[in-house]
């Protein structure tokens, strides 16, 4: 059992449904909130793929938030990109969060964040959800210059750790988040927040959970 755990972060701690009502305010529409996500998320592996020069995954943000608006013949607004992107800064934890995080550090477990945010706006997240202390390292891809789900992000995070990649249980919300780390030689735990499914060509991961608390304790029971 790998005793580094490493967590993804947007989604996976912290949740973006209090975007909701941005959107619905200055787009008309909540629902364009998982489309807009998902749309970032397709822009950063494009951008990784095609080995285009490395910006902060905020600018990413702004742009597929642009195109959600033009696919959906909605005019813009510096605000509304604004308040949207900022928001960001400031999410709350899903409420299983800290318990369960919390449960893996009394079990003695190290604990890490690894997202495609920049150094900056990690610490500010998790500062603002009261989270930071419950994490020994918070790394992003900034150093690597490439986003999740590329090899080379989780092999920093191994090399930043001080361990192998085999050593590191990677726990996210998003199935190729999971799928990339498992590739990368780390094991897997699957969150399955609502919407959230795991994609049945990758391997299965070795633990799957409804939550946070859930998975934290698949993994204590099977480290016992």
């Amino acid at each position: 059992m790998p005793k580094v755990i490493v967590f993804d972060v947007n989604e996976t701690l912290l949740d973006l449904s209090v975007l909701d009502e941005p959107f619905e305010r200055h787009l008309g529409d909540a629902s364009l909130r998982p489309l807009w996500f998902t749309q970032v998320i397709q822009t950063a592996i494009t951008a990784t793929m095609i080995g285009a020069p490395y910006r902060r995954f905020g600018e990413i943000g702004a742009s597929a938030l642009q195109m959600v608006a033009d696919r959906n013949g909605i005019e813009l607004t510096v605000e509304a990109r604004d308040e949207i992107t900022g928001r960001m800064l400031s999410l709350p934890p899903h409420p299983d969060v800290p318990a369960g995080l919390q449960r893996l550090h009394d079990a003695g477990f190290r604990l890490a964040a690894l997202t495609n945010s920049p150094p900056d706006a990690a610490r500010a997240q998790l500062e603002a959800g009261g989270l930071i202390s419950l994490f020994d390292n918070i790394m992003t891809v900034e150093s690597v210059g490439a986003f999740k789900p590329d090899a080379r992000v989780y092999r920093m995070a191994a090399a930043e750790l001080g361990v192998e990649t085999s050593d590191i249980l990677m726990v996210a919300a998003h199935d190729w988040d999971i799928a990339g780390a498992m590739a990368a030689g780390c094991a897997g735990a699957f969150v399955a927040r609502p919407g959230q499914v795991l994609n049945p060509y990758f391997d299965r991961p070795d633990f799957v959970g409804r939550d946070i608390l859930e998975v934290a304790e698949l993994i204590v029971a099977a480290d016992a």
